[in-house]
């Protein structure tokens, strides 16, 4: 055999060989490949030690991942769970202040703070509402909805919900 017979014949043992390698390759593979979902995040119950208990079906705060989601708080007293009386200020203070123990167990803050729907039963009272929501918030406040309904659960003047993100 000359040159160009015996390059033939190692040109068609490699190929064989190839052949043969790919074929084994392919046949050790799952014949439908599941595609990769992510995970979700972990769904937590976030529960202060020290919260107001109504015993309403609803969990203070939800932790998915790095994001909390804030159930809506009146200005309860955390131990008695009634209304604390002063008007929409005493309301708000208390409110954000039960808040505070939300993000506080979620290992957060205020300034973790991203988005706040306020419920408002008068915005008559909006003024002093902020007031006392700037003490919460004195710079770069989150994002924000204010809505006048007619009327909050147990008599409220104010209600509070958020959305954090852990920084």
């Amino acid at each position: 055999m000359g040159g160009r017979g015996t390059t033939a014949v190692v040109a068609g043992i490699v190929g064989a060989a190839l052949g043969v390698v790919v074929t084994l390759m392919a046949q050790q593979q799952p014949d439908t490949v599941e595609p990769s979902v992510p995970s979700a995040p972990v769904r937590q119950v976030i529960s202060p030690e020290v919260a107001p208990n109504t015993g309403l079906p609803y969990s203070s705060g939800i932790l998915a991942g790095d994001t909390l989601y804030i159930s809506g708080h009146l200005g309860r007293d955390p131990v008695t769970s009634q209304l604390v009386s002063g008007g929409i200020e005493a309301e708000t203070r208390r409110s954000l202040d039960n808040i505070g123990e939300v993000l506080k167990t979620a290992g957060m803050g205020f300034g973790d703070v991203t988005t706040v729907t306020v419920f408002i039963t008068n915005f008559e009272e909006f003024a002093a509402f902020n007031q006392v929501y700037r003490e919460y918030f004195p710079t770069d406040p989150p994002a924000r909805a204010t809505v006048q309904v007619a009327a909050l659960n147990a008599g409220a003047k104010i209600e509070l919900q958020m959305i954090a993100v852990r920084r």
